[in-house]
């Protein structure tokens, strides 16, 4: 399918240095709240690049469920591909695809675990189905049949069908360290701005990149 003529032209909105917040995680959650005020579907899903052993990239969209002054909180199986491959590569990138406000967020850094307390907290807030769920997916693991896995699922229901479910040993958050944060916004005549905030000397600097 020839999809050359299949295009949209950006506003003119701008980006403009003199109006972005010295702080990039201020600035992130300037236009997270911004986001979120338009109702925008899942405004905390984000793109997560990782890379395995022989250098391959892989891509996913992971949820955001907290973040600070510190970094980008995640949570997932320590199983998984991608935790086997941060274990490995703890180098990282992020990217929220706002597409409705012309906008992209791009986090590069590193990534580590957070301590099981913290861990825990989240993982006590989530629903119960979503606590079960957790124990039920071995992921990325090959199984045989969708039916194998609403058989474990039953089984999981039943082993805590009392009582408060524990958090699972395998299971837990991620916290990314930005070095790098860059705030694109959609231009007319493709001529995009994009500010990128970078670490310098424990200080951010903050530069205009061409489109």
């Amino acid at each position: 399918m020839d999809l050359a003529d299949f295009r949209k032209e950006y506003s003119d909105r701008g980006l403009k240095r003199e109006e972005m917040l010295a702080d990039p995680v201020a600035q992130f959650s300037s236009w997270f709240s911004q986001a979120t005020e338009l109702d925008l579907h899942e405004p905390n899903a984000m793109t997560l690049a990782t890379v395995d052993e022989t250098g391959m990239p892989y891509q996913r969209t992971v949820l955001l469920k907290y973040y600070d002054a510190d970094g980008f909180v995640f949570f997932t199986n320590y199983g998984s591909r991608k935790a086997k491959q941060m274990a490995q590569n703890p180098r990282v990138s992020l990217l929220f695809p706002w597409i409705t406000l012309e906008r992209q967020v791009i986090i590069q850094g590193t990534v580590e675990k957070i301590s099981t307390a913290e861990s825990l907290k989240y993982f006590a807030s989530r629903p119960r189905e979503s606590q079960i769920g957790a124990w039920v997916s071995n992921q990325s693991e090959v199984i045989t049949s969708r039916k194998f896995l609403m058989q474990k699922l039953a089984e999981v229901r039943e082993k805590f069908s009392h009582g408060e479910i524990p958090l699972p040993s395998f299971w837990g958050g991620y916290r990314v360290v930005p070095q790098r944060i860059e705030f694109w916004q959609g231009g007319s005549a493709r001529l995009h701005d994009r500010l990128l905030y970078q670490r310098d000397d424990g200080a951010w600097k903050i530069e205009r990149l061409s489109p």
